[in-house]
């Protein structure tokens, strides 16, 4: 595709420019990959701490929703690693991921509520069903969409 917005003399620089740019892109996800890669490690190790301080607490319906609550955070990640492998082998982002990504946060939220220090209020409580309605909705709505295009 022909460049008709660039003067032909800044052809040669604007070449360099977007070859830095691919470079620069390329180093972003190898940093985001080895950010992910730690979150793994750390979402782990957390998730043994819940669970150790479950049973040293004698409280294990508080400590079971807090390590649930970790590994939730775990899947997020994983997720969001197996889109990142996708994207580095050539494929293209799915927003689906990123929708399920929020569902799964959003329904962290909502398992880790009734143990949290502070009771939360009906409004906070139909917020979070309601923002997992939504991204529930736009989930079978852009799956919807997508099996529209296929057929």
């Amino acid at each position: 595709m022909p460049q008709t917005h660039f003067p032909e003399e800044f052809s040669v620089v604007n070449r360099y420019i977007v070859r830095a740019m691919l470079w620069l892109n390329g180093f972003a996800h190898i940093v985001i990959g080895l950010a992910l890669a730690v979150s793994v490690i750390m979402f782990t190790w957390l998730f043994f701490v819940d669970v150790k301080e479950a049973a040293y607490s004698h409280n294990l319906v508080h400590g079971f929703l807090h390590a649930l609550g970790t590994l939730m955070l775990l899947w997020s990640v994983s997720a969001l690693i197996s889109a990142e492998i996708s994207y580095l082998m050539g494929s293209k982002l799915r927003v689906e991921t990123f929708i399920e990504v929020a569902m799964v946060l959003v329904l962290r939220k909502l398992i880790v509520l009734p143990v949290q220090e502070i009771t939360p209020t009906a409004e906070e409580l139909f917020l979070w069903v309601g923002s997992g309605l939504g991204l529930a909705i736009t989930f079978v709505l852009v799956r919807w969409g997508q099996k529209q295009l296929h057929d």
